[in-house]
Parts: structure tokens; sequence; C-alpha cells
């Protein structure tokens, strides 16, 4: 009587099980195919204000921060200004003219190179700004003239008082809205992946949404539909632009930078908001968790802020990047629960360029240097190492 041979069909059993078990729960390390453009993983650069982009511009000394950088899946630029007016801090980088968007070009290409993908993130700063940063003609605009009533940094005078915003008329929002079509179009001529509305920390589209700092009576006032309108139709002509696979926005729920306070609607607001991305279809929507910030702490919030992003997360079926005080551990696990598909880390990138190998296979991270987040000189900028002597990989 002949044996049954059942060994190589046990054994097959074994190892498609076992691949299903590793595509059940993707690892922080893994590509994602789920976006526009292939990840390598699943580890996002998060956009970081560093304040090198003297006149404005991007330069060498930018083109070298972010080649150094390139180990992440996805990098998020830091904050471009689509317009004159939206420059409210120094050394701003922006993009709405032919000579920065060419300059731009240089720092995708060296991303590119390096088996990266990058993103633009176009930010107004609105009321949060002086003028003192501005060049001739442009001003400090807002949804009302309220100030931000913050101490704002100018290389010439030290700090200074935000300015009291010009309240922008239905007609000028709607200008805005063509600066940053212009700003996203520029962003893809310079060879970036796609675009990245800010609607988050304080700036101008969330000075719209918070009730404290807009007190319009028109249709972009009042209610939350009418405050969430202006994002809206910000994202609605960017997806027209230049397609709504290449959109993204940030969001930042129980946030209090810029001087916001906390208001009824918010779970309601931005519950309606991803209802809202979810129809026009962009990209991904990114999520900023304020109570790792500053001194937002306490039970209370972390239970309000957990509600709103679970909220989020049903309303909004695309990709989600969450971002703040993640760990490797932190973070996978909210992958594996599917509570989020990337994520973001920010302060780790500035003093550990290599941050993925680092993550992977448990290696020491540097400390950044505070002092050097937003001033003018490499030290503190592209003078962190890779990790030197280890041969794992």
């Amino acid at each position: 009587m002949r044996a049954v041979n059942w060994a190589p069909t046990f054994v097959k059993k074994m190892v498609v099980q076992i691949k299903m078990n590793k595509q059940v729960s993707p690892t922080l390390f893994q590509p994602y195919r789920h976006f526009v453009v292939p990840l390598k993983n699943r580890i996002v650069m998060a956009p970081m204000t560093r304040s090198r982009a003297f006149n404005n511009f991007p330069n060498d000394l930018m083109v070298e921060y972010y080649r150094q950088r390139t180990s992440a899946g996805l990098i998020i630029s830091e904050s471009i200004a689509p317009s004159p007016d939206g420059l409210g801090y120094p050394r701003v980088p922006g993009i709405f003219n032919e000579l920065q968007t060419e300059a731009w070009s240089k720092i995708t290409k060296v991303v590119h190179d390096g088996g990266s993908k990058i993103i633009a993130q176009l930010n107004h700063g609105g009321r949060l700004g002086s003028s003192v940063n501005l060049p001739a003609g442009a001003r400090i605009v807002g949804p009302s003239a309220i100030s931000a009533n913050v101490d704002v940094w100018s290389d010439t005078e030290g700090f200074v008082k935000s300015d009291t915003p010009h309240e922008l008329s239905r007609k000028e929002i709607q200008y805005v809205i063509e600066e940053f079509v212009t700003a996203a179009r520029n962003a893809m001529a310079a060879g970036f992946d796609g675009i990245e509305i800010h609607a988050a920390n304080g700036y101008l589209l969330e000075q719209f949404l918070n009730p404290n700092s807009n007190t319009r009576t028109d249709q972009y006032g009042g209610s939350v539909k009418n405050r969430s309108r202006f994002a809206v139709e910000l994202a609605e002509a960017l997806a027209d632009a230049i397609g709504e696979e290449r959109v993204g926005i940030r969001f930042s729920p129980y946030n209090t930078l810029g001087n916001l306070p906390h208001y009824d609607e918010i779970n309601e607001t931005y519950q309606l908001l991803a209802t809202e991305m979810e129809r026009v279809g962009i990209l991904y929507v990114h999520l900023v968790d304020s109570v790792t910030r500053l001194d937002q702490q306490g039970d209370h919030l972390r239970q309000a802020i957990d509600n709103c992003f679970t909220a989020i997360r049903k309303c909004f079926k695309r990709s989600l990047i969450l971002n703040g005080g993640f760990t490797k551990e932190k973070a996978q696990k909210s992958i594996n629960q599917k509570e989020a598909d990337l994520i973001s880390f920010g302060t780790a990138f500035i003093s550990n360029p290599d941050l993925p190998l680092r993550l992977e296979h448990d290696l020491p991270l540097m400390d950044a240097d505070r002092s050097c987040f937003y001033s003018p000189s490499e030290k503190g900028y592209i003078d962190y190492l890779d990790y030197q002597g280890f041969e794992g990989v």
C-alpha cells in the first residue's frame, strides 16, 4: 500500500495562511499602494515650519534638508504660501510665481531620486501674522476683523503683535480660492505628487471654522455649514484643477493654537467636513491629535478627540493619516486596529533624518535642539546625521 504524501499540501496551506495574516496586519514598514502614487512605507514626514526660505524662495539648504529625509514613504512639505498675503511669518517659502516654482522643482527631484514622494502643503496664515513680514502691497486678512492677539516674530523688529486682519469680502474669498488653485498648479508643475490644504493649527481655513474668529453674517459665517463653506469650496476648486486624487487636507479638532478657544459644535463641524471631503473624493485626510501638544491634557479632552476621530473615520473612507505623539508601538497599533492607514511623525524627523530605519530596528533616537527650529542657520537643520555603525541593513 503506497503512502499518501500529504505534507506538501499541508505546508502550502500553512504558507497561504501566513501570507493572509500578514495582509491583515500590515506593518509600518511595508509599502502602501492605496495612494495616488505607491509609497515604500507607511511613515510620513509631517509638515513642519523651519523658516529657512530667505526672501520666500526655496534654496540649496532646503534641498539638502529634504534630501536627507527621503527614508520616509511620504514627505509633506513645510507650509508654502499661495500668495503674498499668506506670508505672515519670516522666511516662509511661497509658490506663487515662476521663480519659486522652479526652485521647488530642485527639491521634488532629490526627493524622488531618494525613492520618496512629496506633497506640497499650501497654507494661508490669515490673521496669524504681521504686515512687517509681508511684501509691499500685501496685507493681513481673515474671516472677520478680529485680531489673534498673539506675538509674531519679525527679523527686523523682533516680536510684534499680530495685526487686526482685513475682513475678506465674498469676492475676495473667491480670489483667495483662485490663488490656491494657481499655487496648486504651480506645485504640480514643480513635480509635487499632490497638495495638502492646511486647515489646521489656527490658520486661515481654521479661522473660518471657529465661531470665535468668524463672526460673519453671510453664507460664510453663522451655522456650521456656513463656516465650513470656504474649506469645502476650496477643496472642490482644487479637485477640479489638479484632480481629486492629488488633494489632501489637514485638520486639528480641539486645537487652541492661534488663540482659538474650543466651541460647542466641534464634532459636528468635523463630521460635516469629513462627509464633504468624501463626497468631493479627495485623496486623504490628515488629523492632528491636539491633546499631545502644549498644555492640552486631561481625560475629558482625550475622550472627546478619540470620539471625533472615530466619527471622521466612519465618514471618510479613503486614506487617513494620524499625527501626534506616536511611538513605533502606538503607530503600529493604530494601523493594526485600522484607526489609520499612515502615521506622520514631526519632531522626530528633525533630529533623525533616517527615522524609519531607526524605528524598524529599534535604534536610539536623537533629541532635537528646539532653539534651532526656526533659526535661519544650518545648525539644527542639516547637521543631524544618519545612524552610524549600524550594519543590519
